[in-house]
């Protein structure tokens, strides 16, 4: 499992404000299921929310409809590849651990696991909203844990060199772009 850390549930929302692509992780019934999300962001402070679009055909919303829990993680380049591999099959048809070589261990919260290689992990309870599920596939999570990589992020903030992990941020037909360089107005923290 990459090292990681826990992350003040109030600074939290950091950890997805800059639009990363995530994969959404899931486990109901003895199940386990990923899948990516190119539309998720941090909604607010305390508790820190989050949301995230999960389409009614996936497997992996069958799972956090019946469990009431998932996780997005926060891949990087290493895992680009990966991330466009659970994205593009069906959880009901193929088991995409096994087939993809997704790492894995079981969250500490909630019962979806934690996808290895990430740079960041955000445990999340659903917020239940049936119509806005329903009508634009909206999934609404109080944050109860977060996590991550101390290489990359420390003390609140994504670190400027990040330990040569950047997150991902999906473009479309298999196209990512890393997260830039980063820099900083002084006097403000």
């Amino acid at each position: 499992m990459s090292q990681r850390v826990p992350v003040d549930l109030a600074k939290s929302y950091r950890l997805l404000n800059h639009g990363p692509t995530v994969m959404v992780s899931s486990a109901a019934g003895g199940r386990i299921n990923v899948m990516s999300a190119a539309w998720s962001m941090p909604l607010d402070f305390a508790p820190p929310k989050v949301a995230v679009v999960i389409d009614k055909s996936t497997f992996t919303r069958e799972l956090v409809e019946a469990s009431g829990e998932f996780v997005l993680n926060v891949p990087t380049r290493a895992l680009a590849r990966m991330t466009l591999d659970v994205g593009g099959a069906s959880g009901r048809e193929v088991d995409k651990f096994a087939a993809f070589g997704v790492g894995h261990v079981p969250g500490s919260v909630v019962k979806a696991p934690l996808i290895e290689g990430c740079v960041a992990w955000l445990e999340c309870r659903l917020i239940p909203e049936p119509q806005i599920q329903q009508a634009y596939d909206l999934f609404l999570g109080e944050v109860v844990a977060a996590w991550a990589d101390p290489g990359a992020f420390e003390d609140g903030h994504w670190k400027p060199e990040q330990g040569g992990q950047r997150s991902i941020h999906y473009v479309a037909g298999g196209h990512f772009f890393e997260t830039g360089e980063a820099f900083e107005i002084e006097g403000v923290r």
